[in-house]
């Protein structure tokens, strides 16, 4: 009898427990969802690594406006730029996840990785990523006395005069100086890298002659483009860009599978709830469809993406193992 009382009585609690776990769990999926539901319901701070002005800055404030006025509240752009991005990108990685704090990760994070031998923020770790927005391919340019019409050439030209064509680039470290360097490795070709300080100098001394080459921006460089001042040999995407319909790929010139460009994304710091991420994708891919949106950004080369989040992190980590290479063949490392 009292054993089978005792039974009886741990029956109850344990059937009293589960109801109660049951219960707390029916709970925090109700809170969380209506957390979601709710959202937002202040201001969102959109970090990008950049100054303003730029294509990230461009982009990411036009995204933000049409979040603003989709939900009715602010989204705020806050321009964190210094450190190849790594400021604005540790202070988006060390914020709360919980949907306020959007950030825009870039090519420069999958290179920073390689880059840099020691980050205060892992960017595959600390963020989930939501969508790339945009891909904004390169190009390939020369002054119009170099002999060369066509990537063809260019590597022709270079097999025949080894070390004495100069590529010029934003930078050691840059997605141009990367992309220059790919080229160099793929097409078996050596040419002298020039470092500047900028697009404006090294677009300068290439339109004054003073190097042959230059791997850049499409944005920068399709004025000069268009008005003569610079030849067109190649952009780096795969596709052909809509400003310049005419420009073959690099691909389609014979080295297969060459790509590279800058692109733009959305993530949140890893934790944020799902719920919340799902409802910025939806929205975000929405905006980036509207054609006030596309026209304005494709006029700059812009090639407009708005995958999934699998897809865009599966994008991300292939980026970091491609650029880690160039890195490495490069010889660059970080001031």
């Amino acid at each position: 009898m009292i054993e089978n009382h005792l039974n009886n009585q741990i029956n109850w609690f344990s059937r009293v427990w589960r109801f109660l776990i049951a219960a707390l769990g029916a709970g925090v999926v109700l809170t969380s969802g209506a957390y979601a539901q709710n959202y937002p319901t202040k201001t969102i701070r959109f970090i990008v690594g950049y100054t303003p002005g730029g294509t990230a800055d461009i982009l990411a404030r036009a995204v933000g406006q049409k979040l603003t006025e989709a939900w009715g509240q602010a989204v705020v752009v806050e321009n964190r730029a210094g450190a190849g991005t790594n400021i604005g990108s540790e202070i988006a990685a060390k914020s709360p996840p919980d949907g306020y704090t959007l950030f825009m990760p870039t090519v420069a994070n999958a290179i920073n990785v390689t880059l840099y031998p020691k980050l205060a923020y892992d960017p595959v770790r600390d963020f989930t990523l939501i969508t790339n927005l945009a891909k904004v391919p390169g190009i390939v340019v020369v002054h119009p006395s170099v002999p060369a019409r066509n990537v063809q050439e260019l590597i022709a030209l270079a097999r025949a005069h080894p070390n004495q064509l100069h590529h010029g680039s934003t930078g050691i470290g840059s997605p141009h100086h990367l992309a220059g360097e790919l080229f160099k490795t793929m097409a078996g070709i050596k040419m002298i890298h020039v470092p500047y300080k900028g697009a404006s100098p090294a677009i300068n001394d290439v339109i004054a002659g003073h190097i042959e080459v230059y791997f850049g921006a499409m944005v920068s460089v399709l004025p000069h483009v268009k008005s003569g001042r610079l030849r067109p040999l190649g952009v780096t995407s795969l596709k052909r860009v809509s400003a310049l319909p005419e420009v073959p790929t690099i691909d389609e010139q014979g080295l297969r599978g060459f790509e590279t460009g800058s692109w733009f994304g959305v993530a949140v710091p890893t934790g944020t709830p799902r719920e919340i991420i799902a409802r910025l994708h939806d929205e975000i891919v929405r905006i980036i469809a509207l054609p006030e949106i596309r026209d304005r950004m494709s006029a700059e080369g812009a090639q407009f993406v708005g995958d999934t989040p699998q897809q865009y992190t599966a994008f991300f980590k292939a980026e970091i193992e491609k650029w880690g290479k160039a890195v490495k063949v490069s010889g660059a490392t970080a001031d």
